[in-house]
């Protein structure tokens, strides 16, 4: 690292808290100017005392701003973060401790388990970071339920190789600078008084040369960090952690929109511990190559302007590119790091508690078989309604009293056709006719015409009929929930009959020319109880 570059990194930071004192002295030199001047009359008195009082607002705003600076560095309460005692989780405060020794620092004073895809050490500093304080590390659950013992162990060593090297004393100040500098610029942000204002203008100036000026040796210092882990952990594991987070991100992701949150629709939530714990089922159901599908073809998220960490790539071709230390793993290593938390059931259930607001807490709860049905008639009720409000709207329109110039209006919950009825509305020759008409559509589409709209509207009337017939085997108790944690998304599981042609029945349905034949041929199996 550049010692040059640090030092002036540093001066810069230095020169962002003296910025508060300049301006002080600027303006007690004004107001002292203010003060000293001969009166020349009231309305000169007048805007003597309008000055002061602008000056007076300005140095508050200053003041505020100095003081935001100064508590960056503190360690606020974890809210949604459970904190572990080395006495409940020995295992895993040694691995904690055991990086901490091999990087020559301190261990953390505290260590909390929160449900983000990262970990951390954070310090209380003080004098600019120049004086450490009591430190604390965040854990991300999901790291543990994706990594390897050995890769955890690498992520940890990065972790507190932010504060071990040589030279990095003072480049960890610059990174606890760069965060305090940004604490102090947000705090301007929220405000949105004329003095917070022209004053938090002055800092986001200075602001933007200073990350610009640190923003290298950020750089630097995570790649220093990325070699004190191979040191700990071996140049593999720790390349294989790098190249895991954004798979494990991705997984992560997936799993919070496709299975935590699949009550939603219906106001359920999975079973007490699963909303966090569910995430280990999937990982633990899927391959490296399923795993690796779900971040397949994501563009990596735009770097922040001021953003310090080097692409994931980058990274992870210095630390193959190291000599070989012919470290492997040992087979206590090779264990998901997930085995080191004792009693994780009521790790995930803690997190729940500290997560959830109070609405949520009060959702009611469901067992994984019974939200996979729940969702998947929501669904397929909401899919339907389209094509059977449409088909409702057409049959209406062959009536008399359509026919006389009743408008259309709204269709009753009762008064929706059930699937026989708008295979019968089909067989009439009515889809392509009335009821493709009738199905809403975007303005941009509303002049399609002919082949064009049939097949801008046709998906929806595949899904419209799906969605009956999924209704239809609910009702028949034909399908099972297929909870899905080797593959794809939670869903129905169709009998053979229906999995293996229903596709073909439904493309067969909304064709040009619509043939209902084998769709019909396929409900003649069900029960005939109707499904509305």
């Amino acid at each position: 690292m550049s010692r040059l570059r640090v030092v002036r990194a540093f001066v810069l930071l230095i020169g962002f808290f003296l910025l508060g004192f300049v301006l002080l002295a600027a303006l007690g030199a004004l107001d002292w100017l203010l003060l000293t001047r001969a009166a020349a009359g009231a309305r000169t008195s007048l805007a003597q005392g309008g000055a002061l009082t602008a000056s007076l607002l300005l140095a508050v705003a200053i003041v505020q701003g100095m003081l935001a600076f100064l508590r960056a560095g503190r360690l606020r309460k974890e809210w949604d973060a459970i904190a572990v005692t080395p006495d409940a989780q020995p295992e895993l405060w040694a691995l904690v401790r055991a990086a901490a020794e091999a990087t020559g620092e301190q261990p953390p004073d505290e260590l909390y388990l929160d449900t983000q895809v990262n970990a951390a050490v954070s310090e209380a500093s003080r004098m600019l970071g120049l004086l450490p304080g009591r430190r604390r590390m965040r854990i991300g659950v999901p790291l543990l339920v994706g990594m390897t013992v050995q890769q955890l162990r690498g992520v940890l060593a990065h972790e507190f190789g932010h504060y071990a090297n040589l030279d990095t004393r003072l480049g960890s100040v610059i990174m606890r600078g760069r965060a305090a500098v940004l604490h102090t610029v947000d705090v301007f942000g929220r405000t949105s008084t004329w003095f917070h204002e022209a004053v938090g203008m002055l800092y986001v100036r200075y602001a933007h040369l200073y990350l610009r000026t640190s923003q290298a040796v950020g750089r630097e210092q995570e790649l220093a960090a990325d070699r004190t882990a191979a040191r700990h952990a071996g140049r593999d594991a720790t390349a294989s952690a790098l190249r895991a987070l954004p798979v494990l991100d991705a997984a992560y992701e997936h799993y919070l929109t496709a299975y935590a949150g699949i009550g939603e629709p219906v106001g359920t939530l999975p079973p007490r511990g699963e909303v966090y714990g569910g995430f280990r089922r999937m990982m633990e159901g899927r391959s490296a190559e399923d795993l690796a599908e779900l971040s397949a073809g994501q563009t990596p998220p735009r770097p922040h302007e001021y953003d310090s960490h080097p692409p994931i790539a980058e990274r992870v071709a210095l630390i193959e590119a190291l000599p070989a230390d012919g470290r492997t793993a040992e087979p206590d290593d090779a264990r998901s790091a997930l085995t080191l938390l004792r009693e994780a059931d009521a790790v995930f259930t803690a997190l729940e508690a500290c997560t959830l607001g109070p609405a949520d807490a009060a959702v009611p709860r469901a067992s994984w078989d019974d939200l996979v049905m729940a969702r998947a008639v929501a669904e397929a009720q909401e899919e339907s309604r389209p094509l059977q409000v449409a088909t409702a709207r057409a049959l209406r329109a062959e009536s008399a009293d359509d026919r006389a110039g009743r408008p259309a209006g709204p269709v009753a919950d009762d008064a929706l056709p059930g699937l026989e009825d708008v295979l019968d509305a089909v067989d009439r020759g009515l889809l392509w006719m009335e009821i493709a008409d009738r199905i809403p559509k975007p303005q941009q589409a509303s002049w399609l015409t002919g082949a064009s709209a049939r097949n801008f509207v046709r998906p929806s009337v595949f899904n419209g009929l799906a969605g009956l017939v999924h209704l239809r085997l609910v009702r028949a108790g034909q399908v099972t929930p297929d909870l899905a944690w080797s593959g794809h998304s939670p869903g129905l599981a169709l009998p053979g009959e229906w999995a293996r042609h229903m596709d073909e029945a439904l493309d067969a349905a909304v064709a040009d020319t619509p043939d209902t034949a084998l769709l019909r041929s396929l409900l003649a199996g069900v029960a005939s109880e109707v499904v509305r």
